[in-house]
Parts: structure tokens; C-alpha cells; sequence
């Protein structure tokens, strides 16, 4: 019962439901692989492609019916033409109209002569409506429309004992419904895989996007951890160095050390959180701009010919910063070895009041350059690094075929000028 409660319902939604709504036929969409090779000149006219298919069908169906003889022979004629017409706007209006149409047809002149012509037109017309309301539907609804229209035939073929080439009909529409169904299914799995591959592609950004974000606070567990161990050291020693502090002081001396060492915990307890299970903590310190020379020394003997340019009064900046510095160069150094081989790199620091410059240009790659699989995630990690000093960042080709990643890295005046 639920099964045939299914069947009824599906019924009547498909060829029951609306049968009068308004639904007209859309331009044809440009961007398949055969429609995008269309000539641009042509494409203002290619998209009424399917109207014009289906108005031509409804002139082949309307020339069968004047062939046929007799006073009405316009009216009879076209009657069909307008069904195929009426699929443009109404789609299952016009079925139903072409299923009357066929059956006032079948019993009026079933084996009367000069009635067969008229019938022929009638059947053709059908046969191209349910194909064109299929085409616009769904699987589900072209079933239906082949199962009326043989239920159809064997009942006026048990009423008036006439065929009327009605099996030949079956078997086209069925051939020509089978057809519109693989074309929809497939191009439905085509939709349901580009849907998946966007949302796989947002997935995979956002995960990215974690990563880089867990890299960055993994690298600046030890700066962190370096600064609040000086504020714990230096809070428990100050005290020391003035003679007979009071007592408040001593207290409050005291109160630093245990907020910075409850901090301290606190930040390896958040580093357990991050780290992935193979994360080995470095051996050596995180790198600055002082290791910048050991840096294009390695690019260098990997294939890349870098220069360095230094402008501005060089000091010593926050070790947030100059990490960040030097993973944004390492990084686009890394992105001209592996996307322009064969080209050459320059890398400009800027010291300025405000802050730090980074330019890092290549120039067009001279070799083959073959996909690779983690492209863009350089960028998001670059970026990341960016924003978490309310900095900005710009990326894109040059002239010349190459790539330039600039970036500004603000540090305030306080904080620049080092200790």
C-alpha cells in the first residue's frame, strides 16, 4: 500500500499538480563542454537554440496534417502543431492537450479514410510533446507519460479495434524517453559531483586554513613562552635589587611571578591542544631576520638565483614580527621554486618608522611548470601571518610573466626600536 500510495502521489504531482503554471522554456546555457566553443558573434542567437528545435518540429508536425484532405483539414492540422508549441510555456498543459487531441483523433477516425493523415499528425505531435515535457521534468514523469499513453492505445484499441500505428508511437517514445532519462541522469550526477568537488574544495580551504593557523601558534609557543619566563625571572629578582622594599612591593612582586608562571602552564596546556600527533618541538631557536642569509644560501644551491636588498635603518624588531618575516620570504621563495623553475628571485626588506616591508618578486619561469596539488596553500599561510599583525598583503603577476608577493608588517615605534 505505502508503494502504491508512492505511485499515486508521484501521479499526481507530476501531470495533476499545477497543470496550468506558467513555466516557460530558458535560454540554452553556454558553458557545456560543445556550446562553449560557440563563436561569440553567434551567441546571442545559439541560446534560443532548443526554442527554435521545438518550433521546428512543430512546423514537420503541422505539414503531416495538411497532407491529409477534408473541410477541416487546417483546424485538424493544426491542432498538433499547437500542442508541440504550447511545451515552450505550459509544459504539461500541452501533454494533456496532445493526449486529448490524439484520442478525439483515434475515435473519430479510426480506419475512416482521410482521417489517418490527420491521426499521423496527431501521434507525431505527441511523440515530440513527450519529449520535450520530459526533457524539462524528470525521469519519474516521462514513465508516467509512456505508461498513460500505452494505457491509452490498448484502450482504444479494445474499443474500436483500430491500432492506428499506435505500437510504432510506443516503441519511438519509449526509445526517445530512454534517451531524455540517460541525458538527465547523467547531467544530474555531473551537478551532484561539482556540488561535492565545491563543497570538498571549501572543506579542504578550511582545514587549510586550521592548519596554517595551528603552525603559526605553535611557532610562536616558544616567543611567547621566552617573554613570560623573562617577566617571571625578572619579577622574582626585583626585589633583590632594592634595599629594604616594602612589603606591598615585595607582594606584589610576587603576585607577577605567579600570574606569569600560571601563564606559562597555561601556554603549554594550549600547545598540548594544537600539537599533532608526530609535532616535534624545534631543537634550535625559531628563526629571525638575522637568518635570512642562511636561508637564500639553501634557495640558491636548490636552483634559484636570489638577491637580497636592505633599505631603511636595520634594528632589531619583535620576534613575532621577524618570525613572521621570515616565513613569509621562505614561503614565496618556496612558491618560485615550485611554480617558476628556472626563473630568478629578489627579496626587499624595508625598514621603515612604522614598520617592515617584504617584497619577494620572480621573474617568468623559463622551464615547465607542472600542477601542483597544494597550490594556494603557501598564500593562506602568508596571509594568516599577515593579519595576525594587522598587516597587509598584495599578490599577483607581474609584467613580465612573474609573481610579487608585497607585504607590511606595522610595528609601533615602542616596540621597534629593541632593547
Amino acid at each position: 500500500m505505502r508503494v502504491a500510495r508512492g505511485l499515486v502521489d508521484g501521479l499526481r504531482e507530476d501531470l495533476f499538480t499545477d497543470v496550468f503554471a506558467y513555466r516557460p522554456l530558458r535560454p540554452l546555457r553556454l558553458d557545456g563542454p560543445v556550446s562553449r566553443h560557440v563563436p561569440r558573434s553567434l551567441r546571442g542567437y545559439a541560446v534560443w537554440t532548443p526554442h527554435a528545435l521545438v518550433l521546428f518540429a512543430a512546423l514537420v508536425v503541422l505539414l503531416i496534417g495538411m497532407a491529409g484532405s477534408g473541410p477541416l483539414r487546417v483546424v485538424t492540422a493544426l491542432l498538433p502543431a499547437v500542442a508541440v508549441c504550447l511545451t515552450l510555456v505550459r509544459p504539461t498543459l500541452a501533454w494533456w492537450v496532445s493526449v486529448a487531441e490524439t484520442l478525439v483523433f483515434g475515435l473519430a477516425g479510426a480506419g475512416t479514410y482521410g482521417m489517418d493523415t490527420f491521426l499521423a499528425s496527431a501521434l507525431a505531435g505527441h511523440l515530440v510533446v513527450m519529449t520535450v515535457v520530459a526533457a524539462r521534468t524528470r525521469p519519474r514523469t516521462a514513465l508516467w507519460m509512456w505508461g498513460l499513453t500505452a494505457a491509452y492505445g490498448m484502450l482504444s484499441s479494445a474499443v474500436t479495434g483500430y491500432y492506428g500505428g499506435m505500437g510504432p508511437i510506443l516503441v519511438l517514445s519509449a526509445m526517445a524517453l530512454l534517451a531524455v532519462a540517460v541525458v538527465q541522469v547523467r547531467a544530474s550526477a555531473r551537478h551532484e559531483v561539482a556540488v561535492q568537488q565545491g563543497v570538498t574544495a571549501v572543506e579542504r580551504g578550511r582545514r587549510t586554513l586550521l592548519e596554517e593557523r595551528t603552525n603559526i601558534a605553535r611557532e610562536l609557543h616558544d616567543v611567547v613562552a621566552h617573554h613570560m619566563s623573562v617577566v617571571a625571572i625578572q619579577a622574582e629578582a626585583a626585589p633583590y635589587r632594592v634595599e629594604n622594599p616594602p612589603p606591598e612591593l615585595e607582594q606584589a612582586f610576587v603576585t607577577i611571578r605567579e600570574n606569569a608562571v600560571a601563564a606559562l602552564t597555561e601556554l603549554r596546556r594550549v600547545l598540548g591542544v594544537v600539537r599533532a600527533a608526530d609535532y616535534q618541538a624545534p631543537d634550535a631557536p625559531q628563526p629571525t631576520l638575522a637568518d635570512l642569509d642562511g636561508l637564500l644560501a639553501n634557495v640558491r644551491e636548490a636552483g634559484l638565483d636570489v638577491e637580497k636588498a636592505v633599505t631603511g635603518a636595520v634594528r632589531t624588531l619583535p620576534q613575532g614580527v621577524e618570525l613572521s618575516a621570515y616565513r613569509i620570504v621562505q614561503e614565496a621563495l618556496s612558491n618560485a621554486l615550485r611554480h617558476a623553475p628556472g626563473s630568478t628571485a629578489r627579496v626587499e626588506i624595508g625598514y621603515v618608522l612604522g614598520g617592515l616591508g617584504l617584497r619577494v618578486v620572480n621573474t617568468a619561469p623559463q622551464g615547465l611548470v607542472k600542477p601542483s596539488p597544494g597550490a594556494g596553500h603557501g598564500l593562506t599561510g602568508m596571509r594568516e601571518r599577515v593579519a595576525m599583525l594587522d598587516g597587509e598583503m598584495s599578490t599577483g603577476g607581474t609584467q613580465d610573466g612573474g609573481y610579487e608577493v608585497a607585504a607590511f608588517l606595522p610595528v609601533p615605534a615602542r616596540d621597534g626600536a629593541g632593547e
